[in-house]
């Protein structure tokens, strides 16, 4: 199993990395932001940068259009997992459409009301886990499963 791990940097990437149970023995890439946490926590790791800002930026996410279509062509990844933020819209909606396995996190932060990116992936998304129970009432399909932290 291939896996695309998208975020962008900071506590999104941070929320992703705590998965490393899961996705340590997998062949696996990360597309997040050219920044130095993100360099230094992904130091041994397949890494595409990606173009930021992302949130209400309608140039980048044209830009990460693109680089999405291409990633997503070059690695052909059976399965793509984001825990936010904008960044993963486009990787979602063309990874459905390419045919992709899709897993949206729900950030912890959130725990009566969703997140924009949240909003936007929900629909094409095949397996949205939340981390709240109130988040049910937002998210119906969505999956509890505790917190990750």
């Amino acid at each position: 199993m291939k896996v695309c791990m998208v975020a962008s940097s900071g506590g999104h990437l941070a929320h992703l990395f705590l998965l490393k149970d899961f996705w340590e023995d997998k062949d696996r890439f990360w597309v997040t932001f050219d920044k130095a946490d993100a360099n230094s926590m992904l130091k041994n790791e397949k890494m595409y940068p990606c173009y930021f800002p992302t949130n209400r930026n309608l140039v980048n996410l044209l830009k990460n259009t693109v680089l999405a279509f291409k990633v997503l062509v070059k690695e052909k990844p059976d399965i793509i997992i984001s825990s936010g933020a904008a960044v993963a819209v486009p990787f979602f909606y063309l990874g459905k459409i390419m045919g992709k396995k899709t897993i949206y996190i729900e950030v912890f932060d959130r725990v009566d009301a969703p997140t924009l990116t949240g909003k936007l992936v929900y629909p094409v998304t095949d397996k949205f886990i939340i981390q709240w129970e109130e988040l049910k009432k937002v998210y119906p399909k969505g999956i509890y499963l505790g917190g990750i932290y």
